[in-house]
């Protein structure tokens, strides 16, 4: 009579689960903050969660409590506890508290509870802030490229706003610098993997896709929205774009909460003129034959988590959005604190890296910096070199020679005599030396300058000195010279 009949059974189905982590956009903006900014944003989140507490001075440190809550049972109901509004299997058991620091920190590696190394005396001063100028140049300055790849850098960072945006195009930056348009598209790629995330950003989309990239690379989703649907995004059109792509709205949202917590003005935060006030974050420490790294954490807060609101997630009259409300809070507050402890650890393990490096300046003095580039410190710590630029950025260590940004510790290498490398600071050092003993009626002129340094074993041009002066703010012959 008819065909065969369909056949019914199950059918399972292996597919990837999409796991939005909005926690990782927090990490990447609290390993740039200084101790400063880091203790303003603290106090921030305390007031805006309760669940976040600071802990006493008389009290254990956060490490030593977490080792004890590895004994305390799970945060389940009792089983004589009655359950409210149907909610017998809502409990709190998926957060472990015991291992939540084991999980995050990495193998054996802990907080030290008590210092054994005195700590110098951390003084604030008054600095001039690096503008997002200086800070891309120098991040280009030690980047591995060709020359004129390089020189094109230059002029896309002439090119860029106060929000950090490219406000001019590839081909209109390759006519006026005389670039070949290749290296400006080579040199704009290189620059757009720079912190900060999402700089030379063309227009907004292309600003915020440039984060997710780097932040969430499996995550079509959040950028396809971006890519394709930011006009309804900026409406809170979720259903509609839920509908467009067949996701569950629910889904969508999540994305949204992603996608909200990315900057769609990276350069703002290198654009405050005036000096400010700052501490050193680290100390390098003479210890023996060595130097150990101590963070300043002086009059930052130590935060934990709230045993009042713990309990109320045990009791059964809590109601249900109660709960629901107390379990985002932990969550949020616990992602907080894992990021605060793994700024620390990145900044830790990248000055163990400098100071393997840069142990003869620090016994001896600036004659001795060696040149040191980001990536190779960047492969033995293990992360992105945008990562290690984040974590040096803006921040200060304490060391015998004195106060010094943790970004002078990198500069480029330059032939130096009988065929050595030496810092490129050193060099413009030595130019400056020669300016400063010149006679003030006959002053040397860029051609005299190089003719010495190539004397003494430096192999480099006119325009190169001509450059370092420039850099210097030095100004030129005809200005330096002093009518007798």
């Amino acid at each position: 009579m008819g065909g065969p009949s369909p056949r019914i059974g199950l059918n399972l189905r292996v597919a990837q689960k999409q796991i939005l982590t909005p926690g990782l956009v927090q990490m990447v903006s609290v390993l740039a903050l200084n101790k400063l900014e880091l203790r303003e944003m603290i106090n921030q989140e305390m007031v805006s969660n309760p669940v976040l507490e600071e802990v006493p001075e008389d009290v254990p440190s956060i490490e030593e409590v977490a080792k004890k809550t590895e004994a305390e049972k799970p945060l389940t109901p009792s089983a004589d506890a009655p359950a409210s509004n149907g909610d017998r299997q809502d409990s709190f058991e998926e957060i472990d508290f015991g291992s939540f620091f084991d999980d995050y920190l990495d193998p054996g590696y802990k907080s030290p509870a008590v210092e054994v190394v005195e700590k110098p005396s951390f003084e604030n001063f008054l600095s001039q802030p690096t503008s997002l100028a200086d800070h891309l140049e120098w991040q280009l300055s030690l980047s591995i490229c060709p020359e004129q790849v390089r020189q094109a850098g230059v002029s896309i960072i002439g090119n860029l706003n106060e929000d950090g945006y490219l406000i001019a195009t590839v081909e209109e930056i390759a006519q006026s610098g005389n670039h070949q348009l290749a290296d400006v598209e080579e040199a704009l790629a290189l620059i757009q993997a720079f912190d900060p995330l999402g700089v030379a950003a063309r227009d907004v989309r292309e600003c915020l896709l440039i984060q997710l990239r780097a932040l969430e690379p499996e995550n079509n989703l959040a950028q396809q929205i971006v890519s394709d649907h930011l006009k309804q995004l900026q409406n809170k059109q979720y259903r509609e774009i839920a509908r467009v792509l067949d996701r569950p709205v629910q889904q969508v949202e999540r994305c949204v909460e992603l996608i909200r917590k990315l900057d769609p003005r990276p350069g703002q935060r290198y654009n405050n003129a005036q000096a400010r006030l700052i501490e050193p974050d680290v100390a390098f420490v003479r210890t023996g034959e060595g130097y150990q790294v101590i963070l300043n954490e002086d009059g930052l807060p130590q935060l934990r988590l709230s045993h009042h609101y713990r309990r109320m997630l045990n009791e059964g009259g809590t109601e249900r959005d109660v709960r629901n409300y107390v379990k985002e809070r932990f969550t949020s507050a616990m992602q907080l604190i894992k990021n605060i402890e793994q700024r620390k650890q990145t900044i830790v393990r990248v000055c163990e890296a400098i100071i393997r490096r840069q142990k003869d300046f620090l016994d001896k003095g600036i004659d001795e910096l060696r040149p040191m580039m980001i990536k190779e410190v960047a492969e033995e710590v293990g992360v992105h070199p945008s990562t290690v630029s984040r974590a040096v950025s803006n921040k200060y260590a304490h060391t015998p020679q004195g106060v010094y940004e943790l970004r002078f510790f990198f500069t480029e290498s330059v032939q130096g005599p009988a065929g050595g490398l030496t810092s490129l600071i050193n060099l413009k050092r030595l130019v400056k030396k020669m300016i400063d003993e010149e006679e003030t009626q006959h002053p040397l002129t860029d051609e005299q300058i190089t003719a010495r340094l190539r004397e003494v074993g430096y192999s480099v041009t006119r325009r190169t000195v001509a450059k370092y002066r420039e850099d210097m703010r030095i100004p030129s012959t005809h200005q330096r010279r002093v009518k007798a």
